[in-house]
């Protein structure tokens, strides 16, 4: 009985998949709110500002002012960003590719499922940062161990259990 009953609903299951159609949202350009690529965006002021899924390409940001922002999705790749300031940022889903926040402010911001590859953190504020799911180099995050501590303000996560520190 239990083995129809269990085939019964796998093959209702198969069936909805199959029939009824789900709406997909494509990934395009388009959808990207602001794209800044090869300029000097140092000590510019962006706290407070919606830039979800803004590109930031080859900038220079070097005490840039994101504190507070919304960058879910943003991506930034090949930027200088040394002693920008992320405080209470929201960079869930972000990607940072071959960047360097050195010194720079995570202190309080959402970093959950970003991913932070071939980028340095060296003596960046991380005090309260969620980095839930975040993938970083092992290199980064034995740094960043050393001296992490908190809880984030809004998400109530760890800094080193977010970041899987011993």
């Amino acid at each position: 009985m239990f083995k129809k009953l269990t085939r019964f609903f796998a093959v209702i299951l198969i069936l909805t998949i199959l029939f009824i159609p789900n709406s997909a949202i494509a990934a395009s350009s388009s959808a990207v709110t602001s794209t800044f690529e090869s300029k000097d965006l140092s000590g510019q002021d962006f706290s407070g500002q919606n830039l979800q899924l803004a590109e930031f390409t080859k900038v220079k940001l070097e005490n840039a002012n994101f504190s507070n922002a919304d960058l879910r999705g943003g991506v930034f790749n090949g930027v200088m960003a040394e002693n920008v300031n992320l405080a209470g940022a929201d960079i869930t889903n972000g990607l940072t590719y071959v960047s360097n926040f050195d010194n720079a402010d995570f202190t309080d911001a959402i970093l959950r499922e970003a991913i932070m590859q071939r980028s340095t953190f060296n003596n960046a504020k991380i005090t309260g940062a969620d980095f839930t799911e975040a993938v970083l180099d092992r290199q980064q995050i034995i740094k960043l161990c050393q001296y992490a501590d908190g809880i984030n303000s809004k998400t109530g996560a760890s800094t080193r259990q977010s970041l899987g520190c011993p």
